[in-house]
C-alpha cells in the first residue's frame, strides 16, 4: 500500500488497522464474541442494504431482527436454525403484506428475502470460529491481489456486472488467497473453493445490487471503503460456500 502511494488505499488500510484487532478479539472470546460481532456487522449491513434497495424503516428493522435471530440461533440453538430462518422469512414477508402495498410490495418482499438469505451467512461465523477468521484473511488478501493484478495484467473482463474486474486478477487473487490459507495452516478443499469461487461471486453479487440501485458504494462512513457491505461482500458468499461444503 505504501509503495503504491494511493491515498485511497492508505486510508482503507489504516481503517483496517483499527478494525482487525477488534475482529480478532471477538474471535478470541469464542462463540459469544463471534455472535456479537456477527450481529453488529449484520445490523449495519442490513441498514446499508436497505438503503440500496430503498426499503423503509420498518422493513429494515424487521430484516435486522431476522438476521440477528439467525445468528443467535447459530449460537444458542443450532438445531432450530432452519425454524428461525423460516420465522424470519415470514416476518419479512408480513411487513408489505400487512401494509397492503400493491405498488411496491413485491419489490419489498423480494429485497427482504434476498437480504435475509444473503446476510444470514454471517451466522456461519459462530460455528466456524477460527476457520472463519482464516477465511476472512484469505478473502481479503485475494481481493487485494485481484485488484492489483487485474490492473497490471489486463485481459478479458470477468463479468459485465463489474467491468473493472479481469479474469487475470481473479485467478491471481485466488492463488494469493490459497497461499494465505496455506501459511495459516487452514488450507482444505472446502476453504479453497470458498476463497477461489465464493469470494469473487460475492463481489459480483454486490456489484449487481449496486448497479441496480445506481450506486457506487453501499455507504460512505467507512474511510477508504465506502460502506461495511463493500468490505464483506466477498466474505458473505465465501461463508455460505464453506457451510455448504462442510
Amino acid at each position: 500500500m505504501a509503495v503504491s502511494r494511493r491515498r485511497e488505499l492508505l486510508i482503507r488500510w489504516c481503517a483496517w488497522a483499527v478494525g482487525v484487532p477488534l475482529v480478532t478479539g471477538a474471535f478470541w472470546w469464542g462463540r459469544p464474541g463471534a455472535a456479537a460481532l456477527a450481529i453488529v456487522v449484520g445490523v449495519i449491513a442490513v441498514m446499508e442494504f436497505g438503503g440500496l434497495m430503498r426499503l423503509g424503516r420498518l422493513d429494515r428493522v424487521v430484516l435486522a431482527a431476522a438476521v440477528a435471530g439467525v445468528v443467535l440461533a447459530a449460537w444458542l440453538a443450532p438445531g432450530q436454525i432452519l425454524r428461525v430462518v423460516a420465522i424470519g422469512a415470514l416476518a419479512v414477508a408480513a411487513v408489505p403484506l400487512l401494509a397492503g402495498d400493491a405498488d411496491h410490495g413485491l419489490r419489498r418482499l423480494g429485497a427482504g428475502l434476498l437480504g435475509l438469505a444473503w446476510l444470514s451467512a454471517l451466522a456461519a461465523l459462530v460455528p466456524l470460529g477460527a476457520s472463519a477468521l482464516a477465511l476472512f484473511v484469505a478473502v481479503s488478501i485475494a481481493d487485494i491481489a485481484a485488484y492489483f493484478a487485474g490492473q497490471r495484467l489486463g485481459g478479458p473482463r470477468l463479468s459485465p456486472l463489474s467491468p473493472a474486474k479481469r479474469w487475470s486478477g481473479t485467478l491471481a487473487g485466488a492463488a494469493a488467497g490459497l497461499g494465505a490459507l496455506a501459511v495459516l495452516s487452514a488450507l482444505s478443499w472446502p476453504m479453497a473453493v470458498a476463497v477461489a469461487v465464493g469470494g469473487p461471486a460475492g463481489d459480483l453479487l454486490e456489484s449487481m445490487i449496486k448497479r441496480g440501485a445506481e450506486a457506487k458504494d453501499a455507504g460512505n462512513w467507512l474511510p477508504g471503503s465506502g460502506g461495511l457491505l463493500d468490505r464483506i461482500d466477498s466474505l458473505l458468499i465465501a461463508l455460505a460456500v464453506m457451510l455448504v461444503l462442510s
